[in-house]
């Protein structure tokens, strides 16, 4: 499952739909988690993970996955290292793995990855070529277990988000994105779509509606890419609908006592405010004058009638006047759950109180 969910991740931003390789936004590769070269100033030239771990002789292995840039557009190829220097030209890079005792039993390790290559600067695309990308690194421990990274709170961590990846807590994984502790993939899922963090659902029907021109654009292109898509074309209608708003209930917990309702408090509003000699009033009847506003739903109600729910005073101390439209079938049900229109004084006009005009002015 590790390697599953490692592989899925790798990918993240690798090609986005439509997946053509002549696609102005698959010019270069667009995962998350890259190490950069020093001299390209707009990103991270390094990445450091810290974690805790426990137990009294603990040995940790790491493993680092990334992507190398190599050939046109986005393509690029994965490569795996441990501790020690990375030699894959241009690329020059370093590992190193340090562990502290903090306390008898609990150790903090500290995983330095470090781009050493030079780069004089350039384009976005060209640092690329020189930079570890889609970073993630893994830490594996014997005789002990880490402590989950969203509970350590002496630990720094750059340009990763390390979280507990097996259900012993014997592995840590650097990620590029941010996820919880044990992190899984759905069993409905068709694999890696290189835009996993778009919907799967709406991805796969996206590589459905490619054009055949497209697709045969796709088949002489990137490897990695063609796979992708064949795969996701070989789905079902049923594989697509069991993407579809798929719920399941949450692990067995013990049943907590039930919490009695609080009546839902009213926000705090001004009973009256006066704006330019005119003094307005909750409860109050508008007719909205609305014609110097560009948007249609406001042009709409323009010449409506409406009551006046609430007035707000804000730090400036300018009036906004919330209402709802009195002929609207959901006036209630706005009342209920304090949804209100907003407008300035200047967009109103009041009616005479005791007036018996009532639903819109036209």
């Amino acid at each position: 499952m590790i390697e599953e969910l490692v592989d899925s991740l790798l990918l993240e931003g690798y090609a986005l739909y439509p997946y053509t390789p002549g696609a102005h936004k698959n010019a270069t590769p667009t995962p998350f988690g890259i190490v950069y070269p020093a001299g390209y100033e707009y990103g991270f030239d390094h990445l450091r993970l810290e974690c805790l771990v426990r137990g009294e002789d603990p040995r940790v292995e790491v493993e680092v996955r990334f992507l190398q840039a190599s050939g046109d557009r986005h393509r690029a190829v994965e490569r795996r290292v441990g501790v020690g220097a990375i030699d894959l030209p241009p690329l020059r890079a370093e590992v190193t793995l340090g562990v502290e005792a903090l306390e008898p039993g609990l150790r903090r390790v500290t995983l330095t990855i470090v781009n050493r290559t030079a780069f004089g600067g350039g384009t976005r695309a060209e640092a690329l070529e020189r930079s570890l990308i889609s970073t993630h690194p893994l830490l594996r421990v014997a005789g002990g277990t880490f402590v989950s990274p969203l509970e350590a709170r002496v630990c720094e961590n750059v340009n990763t988000w390390p979280v507990l990846a097996a259900p012993d807590d014997t592995v840590i994984l650097g990620a590029a994105i941010v996820l919880p502790d044990h992190p899984r993939l759905a069993p409905e899922s068709r694999g890696s779509l290189f835009d996993g963090t778009e919907i799967e659902e709406a991805l796969l029907l996206h590589v459905h509606a490619l054009s055949d021109a497209e697709r045969e654009e796709i088949a002489s292109g990137d490897p990695a890419v063609r796979e992708m898509v064949e795969r996701a074309l070989a789905s079902t209608p049923e594989d697509i609908v069991r993407l579809h708003g798929l719920m399941r209930p949450a692990d067995a917990v013990p049943e907590a006592p039930p919490v009695p309702p609080r009546p839902r408090a009213a926000p705090a509003t001004e009973r009256e405010a006066t704006v330019e000699g005119r003094t307005f009033r909750l409860g109050d009847r508008l007719v909205l004058r609305l014609a110097g506003r560009i948007d249609t739903y406001d042009r709409m109600l323009d010449g409506r009638t409406a009551t006046l729910e609430r007035i707000y005073i804000d730090y400036d101390d300018r009036v906004h006047l919330g209402v709802t439209i009195d002929d609207d079938p959901g006036q209630e049900l706005m009342r209920e759950t304090g949804r209100f229109h907003f407008f300035s004084a200047g967009e109103v006009e009041l009616v005479p109180r005791g007036s018996e005009r009532h639903g819109g002015s036209r």
